[in-house]
């Protein structure tokens, strides 16, 4: 099936760079008055896709790209797929020994091919027309599907130089889509500080409140229908796209595994969001930070999952200093960012007075996670141990559950400790000793003692 989908993107992909290169070699005739057979670039019809069942194609077809469009696309592919097809913008202007102006371009750390700018866009596309070169302008603008659905943009990172002047750059994601046809799954980075998450657990594994699971199913329900209240209903002039939803509760109560369960079950992707890696000390970094993961999540079935998220998203400080003044800026930032972003967003904290309380009004939902009762803590002792382990025949889990109020995460770190302690002394069997050595480390985690 990959390699069907690879065969076809790479026979779409031959075509359209076969009338790239036919389109740069009129530009040149043209824009230096040589022998050509054609007067214009639009001449050369564009690759016909009716019959073409590549990725490529129906990305084409879904976006309905135009002719410049089309061309914008195939030449950020180029250096990635054909990167010797650019060699020609090397071309040198004698009379000041250097490269065309007119042709743009860039060249790369590593990379010793030519890496195409705006500049060369508009140059294959509108030569020295002035009022074609201008339009070519709104296609690289926010508003352009380019950019709104993260398919390629211009790098914005040389100051105050000229637009065009920076370098056309395809988003991961559609790179690679439109080569391998595979959906692109960003892997951490500090380009890209999140991480996604995953869980072999079902939401039998998971011990919760009737009350909170019905606060849950809430959740899925957006997910499954936003389009039909959106859209068939139009409601969309009076909701906002998306869900925000706050979580809070005692550490391992189950909202990561809450998250991961809502994912798999409606299978989105879950990423987690590293907030160390997120927030920094130099202005603007955090916001840049910020921006580049609700970009790239934009437009996909994602949940972004903040925890211990009141060390962003806390209380704002009163304006003593410029320093307060930007990290209230910060703030305020992110709280637009996480309100405008059309899919779900989840914040989890262990402590709800810990958060603005002007955010926590822009939530669907608040969801309290509270530390499980004599019942819960049973079923979250068998959960984890029966089946998973050979238990000795003083084990007690009802003894368990009444003597000691852990949670599902304290839990399972003494099913690791208690496995570890059996294995070092030889045997394959639990044993209830090794059962409570494991939550004396667990409440010595919390400043408690085992009575």
């Amino acid at each position: 099936m990959q390699q069907s989908r690879i065969v076809k993107n790479s026979q779409s992909l031959e075509r359209e760079l076969f009338w790239l290169a036919k389109v740069i070699d009129i530009r040149f005739k043209l824009h230096f008055k040589l022998e050509c057979d054609h007067n214009s670039i639009y001449d050369i019809e564009v690759p016909q896709l009716k019959d073409d069942g590549s990725v490529y194609a129906r990305v084409l077809r879904h976006f309905q790209m135009n002719y410049q469009e089309r061309l914008i696309l195939i030449l950020s592919l180029v250096p990635h797929i054909r990167p010797q097809l650019l060699d020609i913008f090397f071309t040198k202007n004698e009379a000041y020994d250097r490269i065309y102006t007119e042709f743009g371009g860039l060249k790369g750390k590593y990379h010793s091919g030519f890496l195409p700018t705006g500049e060369t866009a508009s140059f294959i596309l509108a030569g020295n027309d002035l009022s074609e070169r201008i339009k070519m302008v709104e296609l690289f603008r926010p508003e352009h599907f380019f950019a709104k659905q993260n398919v390629l943009k211009l790098d914005l990172h040389h100051g105050n130089e000229p637009l065009l002047s920076s370098g056309i750059e395809i988003s991961e994601e559609y790179l690679s889509m439109l080569t391998t046809g595979k959906s692109f799954k960003p892997d951490f980075s500090t380009n890209f500080p999140a991480k996604l998450l995953t869980t072999r657990l079902d939401w039998a594994d998971l011990v919760l409140d009737p009350q909170v699971l019905g606060e849950i199913s809430e959740i899925a329900a957006w997910i499954k229908h936003q389009d039909t209240i959106m859209n068939e209903w139009g409601l969309s002039r009076m909701l906002k796209r998306g869900y925000r939803s706050l979580f809070y509760g005692p550490p391992g109560t189950g909202k990561t595994l809450t998250a991961c369960l809502l994912g798999k079950t409606l299978n989105l992707d879950v990423y987690r969001v590293d907030l160390s890696q997120v927030v920094s000390k130099y202005i603007g970094e955090t916001e840049k930070n910020m921006a580049s993961i609700f970009d790239q999540a934009e437009n996909k079935n994602w949940i972004l999952f903040f925890d211990e998220a009141d060390a962003l998203f806390g209380k704002r400080t009163a304006t003593s200093d410029s320093k307060d003044r930007h990290a209230n800026q910060e703030v305020a930032y992110l709280l637009q960012r996480v309100e405008d972003f059309s899919g779900v967003v989840i914040l989890a904290t262990n402590l709800k007075a810990n958060m603005d309380t002007a955010f926590s009004r822009r939530f669907q939902s608040i969801v309290f996670f509270p530390a499980p009762n004599y019942e819960q803590r049973l079923r979250l002792w068998r959960n984890t141990f029966e089946g998973q382990v050979k238990l000795d025949s003083d084990v007690e889990f009802k003894t368990l559950a009444n003597d000691y109020k852990l949670t599902g995460g304290a839990i399972i770190n003494v099913l690791r400790y208690c496995s570890l302690s059996a294995l070092d002394r030889g045997s394959r069997h639990v044993s209830m000793d090794d059962i409570r050595e494991g939550v004396k480390k667990e409440l010595r985690k919390e400043g408690k003692t085992l009575e």
